[in-house]
């Protein structure tokens, strides 16, 4: 592929503004600078660096965000910063989007990709994605709460029951639940509907995917490449 349209499909700009930086000398190739906009290389895993900014370029954007609380899931966010804002200025020109939505006040794992198939594969109810999410909750956790959640509760306005494919009390106040499916604020909806009330929630994993012990709320890291094909089920 041409080194202007690697530059382009990166999202370091339109084409007219990748072709200039590489004229200008603001480009470099695994260590060597390249001003020829139509230098061909291999774009999967290449190591660029772009105006002093380096990169590793992938043809698929698919990456892992430590969310903290404060950001909401959106583009165009009402109350608090989009947890796009999180992500370096290539990622956001790629168009990537979260797969799902957190709550703003919720943590832990979230994925963005720019694939479409991708978040329909793990946004849509017949996968049956497994989310595990640690709850805090307001009152202590007891064991008939537990089997209601676990045997499935009906949610306001929501006929169908939600049921947790686990449910694990960690400790009197925290419960680690896994969901397969996903609605509108649904944990927080089935602690209601068991008569509790969750306090503080944070999803610590979305299917295989955890939190690496390194990546600091606010970070984000790419996924490997093996981990983006067991998510897309190939």
């Amino acid at each position: 592929m041409r080194l202007s349209q690697i530059l382009f499909s990166q999202g370091f700009g339109s084409r007219r503004e990748c072709h200039v930086m590489l004229r200008n000398e603001r480009v470099s190739v695994q260590g060597q600078m390249v001003d020829d906009p139509d230098a061909d290389f291999e774009p999967e895993g290449l190591p660029i660096n772009v105006s002093g900014v380096p990169w590793v370029c992938h043809t698929q954007a698919v990456v892992l965000l430590n969310k903290p609380a404060g950001y909401e899931c959106s583009r165009k966010p009402r109350h608090h910063p989009s947890v796009l804002s999180l992500l370096p200025l290539p990622l956001r020109n790629r168009g990537v989007q979260p797969i799902g939505r957190l709550d703003e006040d919720t943590t832990g794992v979230l994925l963005l990709t720019d694939q479409g198939a991708l978040i329909h594969r793990l946004t849509h109810p017949k996968h049956h994605v497994p989310k595990v999410y640690d709850v805090t909750t307001k009152h202590p956790v007891d064991d008939a709460q537990v089997a209601a959640l676990l045997a499935g509760v009906v949610l306001v306005d929501d006929p169908t029951p939600a049921i947790a494919a686990t449910a694990e009390r960690l400790d009197s106040t925290t419960l680690r639940m896994t969901l397969t499916d996903g609605r509108y604020h649904q944990v927080k909806r089935m602690m209601a509907a068991v008569g509790n009330r969750c306090e503080a929630l944070h999803r610590s994993a979305f299917g295989s995917v955890r939190v690496p012990p390194d990546l600091a709320p606010g970070q984000w890291c790419w996924l490997e490449d093996d981990v983006v094909a067991a998510l897309a089920g190939r």
